[in-house]
Parts: C-alpha cells; structure tokens; sequence
C-alpha cells in the first residue's frame, strides 16, 4: 500500500450563493482572482508551497470551469503518478448515490480514497479563502501536543465574534469549548476552517455519524469530539487571511492588491501563487491611455483611462472609456466612452458605448438584500450592456439585454436585471 504520511481534501464543491450573478455558471473557487488567478489557485499553492503533494479536490456545483483548470495539476506541480492532484466529485455507488450533504459527509464519501494513501494525518481545506499558509508548521504543531484535531483560528475584533465559529482555549491552547456563531463569545478565536486530523480518529468519527443528515465539521465531528474529551488544539495563524464569500469582501481583497504597500503580497519570491497561464499576447498600452494604480492583465488592450483597479487578461477598454475602483474581468471589452464606476464585471462581457454603471445614490436591494448590500454594481458573465444606459448603484445584471430593458434609459439604484434562461 502507498503510505502518505499527510494528504489534503479541499472542499471546492460550494455555490458561493453569496456572490451572487458572479456564480450562475461556475463554482465560487473558480472565480477569478487579481487579474491572473482564480480563488483555488491559493489553497493548491500553499498545499505544494508546504511539501503537501496528495490533494482530493472535492467538486460539486457547476465543476466544468474548476476542472478545466486544475486538469492534471501542472501548474502546481501536482501531476504525479503517485499522488498528484484528484478531483472528487460525488458518484453513484452500490448503496445508492448522494450529493455530499455537508463538509464531514463529503469527506465521509471519499474514505476509500483517503485510506488509498494509508495517512496519519488529513488535512482538510476550504477552496474559497485568499491566504498564504505553510501547513507543515502547522503538522509540527499537531505532532507536538499529540493532538486528535488542530483548527487554525485567527483573533478577529471581539464586535465580529458572534460571525464565526469560536474556539475557547486554556493557557495551553487546547480548546475546551467550541461555539458555532454565538450571541455572546466567550473569545475572539475564529475557526478558518483549516483542520488537522489524525486519520484513524477521524475515520472512526465518520463511521459514526455516517447516518447524521447534513454532517458538518463544525455542527457535528468537533462537537463529538468535545464531548468524548479528545486532544484539540488551536493553531494561531497571524498572517492575511481572506474569507471572499461576499461582493463586498471580494472587491476590498482586490482592490487590497493594488495598495502601495499591499497587505497581502502576490510579487514574494518566496512563496510562489502558481495558476495556470493561457498563451496570450503581452498587453498593449495606447498613447491615449491613462492609467494610474492599477493590476493590468496579459493580453489586454487599453486606450483609455484605468484608476485603481483589477483587469484581467485580454480585456479591451476603448478611447474615452473610464475605469475606476473597479474589477473587469478576462475577456470584458469596455466600449468607447463608456464609464465603469465602482463594480464587479465578470468574464466576457460587453459594456455598451457611453454607458454609464455606478451613478446615483445607494438604494437598498429590491432583487436579493442578502446579497446585494452595497454600492457595487454586479454584472454576471457574458452580459451585454447596450450603448448609452445608465446604471445605479447596488444593481445586478446578468444576460444579453436590450434598450428596452432599462425603463428611461435607466436601471434605478438597488434594481436588478436577470434575463429569464440566464438564473440559477
């Protein structure tokens, strides 16, 4: 048997509800990230970065664009015959065939795999987090105070608690209470959702509560392991650590990129964020052009004016159009005199001449308050966004629509536009 003294399972098969248009027709790992990556690229980078080199990616909702990518793992170095990078996806077997119903339940399904690599230790992983992390560290940590599961935390202000799942720890950093998002914590020690377990514990764990419906780490494995006394320990991470589930934390963590002195560095030499690189053109900047601040993709064409802001690769901004605090993605043409004020564009869209996305004052949300909470403007891949309409602020936009779908020109701030055939 093939013996792996640690292997990774990063959960990858989420909706990412929360972002909204961005993830009709892809999972949330998979949405782009800082002009070149997608959100995935940053837990497999720090798996490899950390000598982690077996990783069971656990897919689920709309997978095409996530599988494409990772492939064999070559850009990770993960394209190995032992080992290597997997994509997990639920199957039908002899007793029927489940959805993973839950972060436990999913890695309840793939035990044949885990036990495939006979592990002392799993690490498990969520794909949705922008972060740099060596889990070998973290390994050394586990094996020192003998622990049956280790959780990275990180301090968050004591305000925002009640958010997150706490731990409560002694002087020694076991954990002696756990509370899933709290009224009134007890500690300000946040679960990252990053977890070392040792490998047989856990597999009896599961075994267990194979039949609990929904099986969760947080609502169900750590509450087992609580009451049956096991060594848990919390690992205080202090380094960036993103959690972009929604439009408003995705848009500061790119725009984060492009500070001066940005808070979390993709330029170290050191620990590499590796993806995988079309074959492209290099950019082309026109004598028109003025940008200021700003990350600018391979392949793309600018002739206007970009200010702070992330465009990604092979977007086209015509003469007298205007960028500003805003993230365009791959493959986006903004067109002639068109303004983009503060919004999320995604992948292949068009930004019709001379309109205008971002204007007015902030309306609350009549489409979806959940998530749609801020002055962003959303627009959903492929949309087309006809010449001279203006857009208010808070909106979402998804599908190929026409002049007549904006009343007056206009689409009112907190409205939304969603093509019937283009929904969920």
């Amino acid at each position: 048997m093939i013996k792996k003294e640690m292997i990774a399972m990063l959960l990858a098969g989420g909706q990412g509800s929360r972002l909204g248009v961005l993830t009709q027709k892809m999972a949330k790992p998979a949405i782009s990230f800082g002009g070149k990556y997608r959100i995935i690229d940053f837990p497999l980078s720090n798996c490899i970065n950390s000598g982690v080199d077996t990783v069971g990616v656990l897919t689920q909702y709309q997978p095409l664009r996530l599988n494409a990518h990772i492939g064999i793992g070559i850009p990770w170095d993960l394209d190995r015959n032992v080992g290597g990078v997997s994509l997990l996806a639920p199957y039908e077997s002899v007793k029927g065939s489940d959805w993973y119903s839950g972060t436990a339940n999913a890695i309840f399904q793939n035990m044949e795999f885990i036990d495939s690599y006979n592990p002392d230790y799993v690490l498990v992983l969520s794909g949705d987090h922008i972060y740099k992390m060596d889990y070998e560290v973290m390994l050394d940590y586990h094996k020192a105070n003998k622990a049956d599961v280790t959780i990275a935390v990180m301090p968050v202000p004591m305000e925002e608690a009640s958010r997150f799942g706490i731990m409560v720890t002694d002087e020694t950093d076991r954990i002696i209470d756990f509370e899933e998002k709290p009224a009134h914590p007890r500690s300000n020690l946040a679960s990252m959702g990053i977890y070392i377990f040792s490998w047989p514990m856990l597999r009896e764990t599961l075994i267990k509560l194979k039949n609990v419906p929904e099986c969760d780490f947080g609502k169900h494995v750590i509450p087992d392991y609580k009451s049956n006394n096991r060594r848990m320990f919390a690992y205080e991470f202090t380094g960036y650590w993103k959690d972009v589930g929604t439009l408003s934390s995705y848009w500061e963590a790119n725009m984060q990129l492009i500070d001066i002195i940005p808070e979390f560095n993709l330029y170290e030499e050191y620990w590499r964020i590796f993806t995988k690189s079309d074959i492209i053109p290099p950019q082309y900047i026109a004598e028109s052009a003025h940008i200021e601040r700003c990350i600018i993709g391979e392949g793309c064409e600018i002739y206007g004016n970009v200010y702070s802001s992330v465009i990604g690769a092979g977007v086209v901004i015509e003469e007298g159009a205007e960028v500003r605090d805003s993230i365009i993605m791959k493959g986006t043409v903004v067109k002639a005199g068109a303004k983009v004020l503060k919004s999320i564009v995604a992948e292949d869209a068009v930004i019709g001449e001379n309109s205008v996305l971002g204007v007015g004052e902030y309306q609350e949300s009549t489409f979806d308050k959940r998530v749609y909470n801020s002055d962003l403007v959303t627009v959903g891949e492929d949309t087309v966004i006809p010449a001279g309409v203006q857009i208010g602020k808070n909106t979402a936009i998804l599908g190929k629509t026409v002049p007549e779908d904006y009343p007056e020109g206009r689409l009112q701030s907190g409205g939304a536009i969603v093509k019937a055939g283009e929904e969920k």
